[in-house]
């Protein structure tokens, strides 16, 4: 499950629902400040996770009359709030879609998280309602499959159901092939491998150690440069593809830190496959794990661009797992130095379970740099002055970390 940005200070201040004429259910989660969300099905149930405290004034449970759910059900987790739709009949493909509306001064709206639950016979629109952006969640591959019985590719898609599983696996790879050429942030993609699939693969084990301070001088990075060869990532309107966005970003950044006396590794240099051409993602992904286990790194970082649905969306955002002490301190840094010297939104620190950062046994992040969806950010990226400024950046909050 992915979570998004986290606001530890927001709070939940009230929970409301809505039928339109389609019969399509809008759930509304009012925060007092920006906060991450997660949609994921458990079982019957659909579940919006929101990085956010739930207020004393917000109820535990609400009746709702739609043909999808008789009841919402609030659950405080703490440092986060689920707000549980146990469903009536199952969803189809894309039946559901989340995103976010920003505070409005001039109005008086908070910063709302929007689940809009479509039933069968509906067809969206997103009439009556801010377009819809699917939630910035990485485009972690759009590579074509290879057919091989022993590595199964499972992809979700941020709008698919559990109920749609089985129709996905009697898809043809050809057609697989097709659909991921197609680069629509609808399709906005998360890699999960099975516990057993990813045993069957070639995986390089470092020794586990890794330095978390004492200066830059000595310490060993790996950098990767998200995508390249025949998965060219996201795609602007003009045609620019993201995996030549962030090699170049790549090099420059390590040759900033290897003047600071940083050891740097790179998972890829040229535009190439790292585990090679038609590899499934689960030996992609695994083989640019392998490249920091091998260098036994102090730290890795992965490079990619974003995409929406909503061309106006735009900002760095950076990912970790949780997996030690240190990962969620080098996103902050890191973050941090973006946030504060670009002109472009915040969207945050993020908590993902993507490969690369979740199986590496380092500290891990990977950076979203502007979106390629976004015309502003598109010429942005595209412009020396952006690859230079933003590796410097990412330099300086890795500098930081290691202060």
């Amino acid at each position: 499950m992915l979570l998004g940005a986290v606001a530890q200070a927001a709070q939940i201040t009230d929970v409301k629902w809505g039928v339109n004429k389609a019969d399509v259910l809008r759930i509304v989660v009012d925060v007092t400040d920006t906060a991450g969300y997660a949609v994921d099905m458990e079982g019957d149930t659909l579940n919006l996770t929101v990085n956010a405290d739930k207020g004393a004034q917000v109820p535990h449970s609400k009746a709702v009359k739609s043909s999808l759910a008789d009841s919402l059900k609030i659950v405080d987790k703490g440092s986060y709030t689920v707000v549980r739709v146990p469903l009536k009949q199952r969803l189809l493909e894309k039946s559901y879609k989340a995103f976010v509306l920003k505070k409005d001064s001039a109005t008086g709206r908070p910063f709302r998280v929007v689940l809009d639950v479509m039933p069968r016979q509906a067809s969206y629109s997103g009439s009556g309602a801010a377009t819809t952006v699917v939630s910035n969640r990485p485009v972690v591959s759009n590579r074509p499959t290879k057919n091989n019985s022993s590595i199964k590719k499972n992809i979700v898609i941020k709008t698919s159901t559990a109920a749609d599983k089985k129709a996905d696996k009697k898809k043809s790879s050809s057609k697989n092939k097709n659909d991921n050429k197609k680069n629509t942030a609808a399709a906005k993609t998360e890699t999960k491998v099975n516990k057993s699939d990813a045993d069957k693969l070639a995986v390089i084990k470092g020794n586990g150690r890794f330095r978390t301070s004492g200066g830059l001088d000595g310490k060993i990075i790996t950098l990767d440069a998200g995508h390249g060869g025949s998965d060219p990532g996201a795609i602007g309107s003009d045609g620019t593809k993201e995996k030549n966005i962030t090699l170049p970003i790549a090099k420059m950044l390590k040759e900033i830190l290897e003047d600071k006396g940083a050891k740097v590794y790179m998972t890829r240099t040229t535009d190439v496959d790292v585990f090679g051409p038609n590899a499934s993602d689960a030996e992609e992904l695994q083989a640019r794990v392998n490249v920091g286990e091998k260098y036994n790194s102090d730290m890795f970082v992965s490079l990619h661009v974003n995409s929406s649905v909503n061309k106006n969306v735009g900002g760095f955002s950076t990912y970790y797992y949780p997996k030690t002490d240190n990962d969620l301190r080098l996103a902050k840094n890191i973050q941090n130095k973006l946030a504060a010297n670009f002109g472009v939104d915040d969207l945050g620190v993020r908590q993902a379970n993507f490969y690369v950062i979740k199986r590496i046994s380092m500290p891990a992040v990977l950076v979203e740099m502007c979106f390629i969806s976004n015309e502003k950010e598109l010429t942005l990226m595209k412009g020396q002055w952006f690859q230079k400024k933003t590796a410097r950046l990412i330099a300086e909050g890795i500098e930081k970390y290691f202060a």
